[in-house]
């Protein structure tokens, strides 16, 4: 593995873990703050407009890093984040909370940029297998972040906005240093305030037509991916009458396995059966593991049937992978921003969607929910059925 692919999924999961830190003490930050019990609103709020900012901007810095650069675009970014998270660890009033929370959002969506350069330094064959380890790294980021976070925030409610704002810095510090430019910055580059225009990237996408059936199998996908963080809990303690320790473990266990499943199935998965069908391996494998998840009646059932839910994980990897190849390497940054943005907006919608389908279907099955994921998933069938893979790969019109 080669120095900058290691720094940069070093920075990937430095940046998780920050993330990941501030979301077990929000709540109790806004009572503190607000002086109010009712949190409800400006927690989801919060919340919303924390996806809103990535689904605004991770187009538009994932195009910033063609026409400049990938290294200034996330050194601005971190920067960014690191004084950001420090303003919102001292910040008294709540309306510069929310102004923090918001541009938490903006910094995040470096992510893009992230995958983007791991586009770069990838050859196409290389590209699933790596991509599988960039998901493995942010997830195990995410399951340290939200337990440090925890630890913490019992020691100062304020304390894991600083633990934050010192890993940016650590990935500043990375970026800066030990991290080469993996696609240097046009020469003729300048600034114009159409690059401010999110819309027009999402516009450039759409002129690929082998491209937009996968757009809509990934927002599909990340539009179910949504279904674990806001049913998992709930679910576990109404059918299992799991305690918290319980639901933190399955958590656990879910998140781990998964990571593993990226980070070494993914390559040779894809290597043996093709980008394709490795994505119709992790779709059946996901949605086998909810089939039974909807009719399970004990909790055992559920630890038993991780494997085949982190053999879902490949998936995601493998679809990646294949919409790099409908691109020109000039572009790659252009399009992880906009896959970027689609998660995004998945994450704003996905919430509402399943937890209002949950609240309907909690006093008669609710396992039920697990069948309204499977449709989701599986309208997105009929576009695998769009998936071609390029005669030749167009810049396609400019952003």
């Amino acid at each position: 593995m080669n120095k900058a692919l290691v720094v940069i999924l070093a920075a990937v999961t430095l940046d998780a873990v920050g993330i990941g830190l501030i979301f077990p003490i929000l709540p109790a930050l806004l009572r503190e703050v607000g002086h109010t019990a009712d949190i409800a609103t400006i927690l989801g709020v919060m919340l919303a407009l924390y996806s809103a900012c990535q689904f605004l901007f991770s187009p538009i810095l994932g195009v910033l890093s063609d026409r400049f650069g990938r290294r200034p675009v996330l050194l601005v970014s971190l920067a960014g984040a690191a004084v950001d998270y420090l303003v919102m660890a001292f910040a008294p009033e709540l309306w510069l909370l929310v102004i923090g929370r918001a541009i938490a959002g903006v910094t995040s969506a470096n992510m893009a940029v992230a995958t983007a350069y791991i586009t770069d330094i990838s050859s196409e064959d290389e590209r699933a297998g790596r991509f599988g380890l960039f998901h493995a790294m942010f997830g195990i980021g995410f399951i340290v972040g939200p337990v440090l976070g925890g630890v913490l925030g019992d020691v100062w409610v304020r304390s894991p906005f600083l633990v934050a704002a010192a890993l940016n810095a650590v990935n500043f510090a990375l970026a800066l240093f030990v991290l080469p430019e993996s696609r240097k910055g046009q020469s003729d580059a300048h600034f114009t305030w159409d690059t401010l225009n999110p819309f027009r990237p999402l516009a450039w996408a759409f002129t690929f037509k082998t491209l937009i059936p996968l757009m809509g199998i990934y927002l599909i996908m990340s539009l179910v991916g949504n279904v674990y963080g806001t049913t998992w809990a709930i679910f576990g303690e109404d059918v299992f009458g799991w305690n918290g320790m319980m639901i933190g473990l399955s958590l656990g266990a879910f998140g781990l396995l998964h990571a593993i499943a990226q980070a070494f199935l993914t390559g040779p998965a894809v290597a043996r059966l093709g980008e394709r069908w490795a994505l119709l391996l992790g779709m059946a494998c996901e949605i086998s593991a909810m089939l039974v998840m909807a009719w399970a009646g004990q909790g055992w059932l559920v630890f038993v049937i991780m494997p085949i839910f982190a053999l879902g994980g490949i998936g995601m990897p493998a679809l990646q992978s294949l919409m790099t190849r409908q691109v020109d390497s000039g572009r790659q940054g252009q399009l992880q921003g906009v896959l970027a943005s689609l998660v995004s907006l998945a994450s704003v919608f996905g919430p509402l969607l399943f937890s209002f389908a949950y609240f309907g279907l909690r006093p008669t099955w609710p396992g039920a929910i697990w069948l309204v994921a499977i449709g989701i998933y599986l309208c997105a069938l009929p576009l695998m059925v769009g998936i071609r893979r390029p005669a030749g790969i167009a810049s396609g019109g400019a952003a």
